[in-house]
């Protein structure tokens, strides 16, 4: 895939997804501007992308803080990509999602994807256009049992992503979504720790899957690789689907 080599800003660089995203657009030749709110863990980050000859700059803060991506900008500069990748979730019926975690889960994967696209667009404008790619999910498009608040932040990115594609189309700016299935992450791994039986939990989870498998952070981050990139020049305000075919059916 023919990309061109520029800043690339990778939220939730540290681990799953974000962390494979970001070795991912290195290899393609990106500067990788890789945010997280664990700074430690963003050390791996680093030595990753460095091993693989790659050029990684590293920003630990929370992404809600909308004050700290805007002063990320003024020290890096418009990126020609943004991937907001960086989320949380809770499990949870609605009547058992406290106030407080609806307003982190929201605040991470809603809020701060749209604080963020806003931050951006302005240079992206100016500079001719832009790529941004924001993760949203299946549950954004299909309910999902105990995780409310999870399906009501995806559903978001997933109408937020439409509606900027649609406001800057013929701007040289691209605005998708990607939306994975169940991926191999650490979050999978928690709540199948805390059931009574995580064995047979980990087992029924994947027999769900229509393939019999959860997906990789890689195999996700090869799809935003592919939006980034100028074979998916013609994709544009797109619920992009990486989920081994659950909602086809």
């Amino acid at each position: 895939m023919n990309t061109d080599p520029s800043i690339a800003i990778v939220t939730g660089a540290a681990s799953g997804i974000g962390f494979a995203t970001a070795l991912r657009l290195a290899a393609a030749g990106h500067s990788i501007v890789a945010v997280d709110v664990d700074a430690d863990r963003l050390e791996h980050t680093r030595s990753a992308v460095e091993a693989a000859g790659g050029s990684v700059s590293l920003h630990a803060f929370d992404i809600r803080d909308a004050t700290a991506f805007e002063s990320l900008l003024a020290e890096v500069g418009t990126p020609r990509i943004l991937a907001n990748i960086a989320g949380v979730g809770v499990a949870a019926p609605a009547a058992e999602t406290s106030t407080a975690d609806w307003d982190r889960v929201i605040g991470v994967n809603l809020t701060a994807t749209f604080t963020s696209c806003r931050a951006v667009l302005p240079g992206m404008v100016e500079a001719g256009g832009g790529i941004i790619v924001n993760v949203g999910s299946i549950a954004g498009v299909v309910g999902v049992r105990n995780r409310a608040a999870y399906c009501a932040s995806k559903g978001g990115v997933i109408a937020l992503t439409k509606s900027i594609a649609a406001d800057y189309v013929g701007q040289g700016i691209r605005v998708n979504a990607i939306c994975p299935g169940t991926v191999a992450s650490e979050w999978i791994d928690k709540i199948l720790a805390d059931a009574p039986d995580p064995v047979a939990a980990r087992k029924a989870m994947e027999e769900r899957q229509l393939d019999g498998r959860m997906g990789t952070p890689d195999e996700v981050a090869a799809g935003i690789a592919f939006l980034v990139s100028d074979d998916g020049r013609f994709v544009n305000g797109s619920a992009f689907m990486m989920d081994g075919g659950m909602t086809a059916v």
